[in-house]
């Protein structure tokens, strides 16, 4: 059992900490850059037409919002001469250019997105309101089917994950690595090149992250007797 416990908790950690690494490491001021986050951001933009996209700041995370046509990133992207602002902000754009023209598996994953997000608001609704009362109550047929719900909610958002990576692949390699290649000098293009599929990779360390929380809820549920 406690091989097991410790097996989901390396598969669980380790992903968030790659990425943390990935992001960290390559997020020193460069002196010698000549622009930051923002600023690189407008250039691309003002250079794309993009003139209707706007960059600002953010506390929920890097990304951007089709329907206020804004890429949100947060605070230290804005201001930092760093590898990791320019190729985050990059890669959020590369979903504007997307956006711009009409790239099919965006409009994909927002009509998903948008059909399925009752369900998720119902598997959070049941993880963070209706299982504290029902751990108060001590009704074992009603835990068990908050459990189901929630199980239920993390495989949809599998689901909407598994279908739109490739709108996340597509935002760093087809849009925002060929923009670095001609804006910074080529000694940082591996390291951006590393940020950009951490970047992509975000939503497949939410597959694995929610999967893994799945087969822990499974296994409790299987327990309840």
């Amino acid at each position: 059992m406690l091989f097991i416990i410790l097996v989901f908790f390396s598969l669980f950690i380790f992903p968030v900490v790659w990425l943390n690494y990935i992001l960290n490491k390559n997020n020193k001021t460069l002196i010698n850059m000549p622009f930051n986050g923002l600023e690189f951001g407008n250039q691309i933009l003002e250079e794309n037409k993009l003139l209707n996209v706007k960059i600002e700041k953010t506390l929920v995370g890097d990304h951007y919002d089709l329907k206020e046509r804004k890429v949100k990133v947060l605070e230290e992207r804005i201001s930092k001469k760093s590898l990791t602002a320019i190729s985050i902000i990059c890669h959020e754009i590369g979903h504007a250019l997307q956006h711009k023209e009409n790239y099919k598996p965006l409009e994909r994953r927002n009509i998903i997105v948008k059909k399925t997000s009752w369900i998720l608001n119902i598997g959070n609704i049941v993880l963070y309101s209706a299982l504290p009362i029902v751990l108060s109550t001590g009704s074992i047929v009603f835990l068990k089917l908050c459990f189901i719900v929630a199980a239920f909610s993390l495989s949809i958002s599998i689901i909407i994950q598994i279908l739109t990576l490739d709108v996340e692949f597509d935002a760093s390699f087809n849009r925002a690595y060929p923009i670095i290649k001609q804006k910074i000098p080529i000694q940082y293009h591996k390291a951006c090149k590393s940020i950009l599929t951490a970047a992509a990779l975000t939503y497949v360390i939410g597959v694995i992250r929610n999967f893994l929380s799945i087969r822990f809820l499974w296994m409790i549920i299987s327990k309840i007797r």
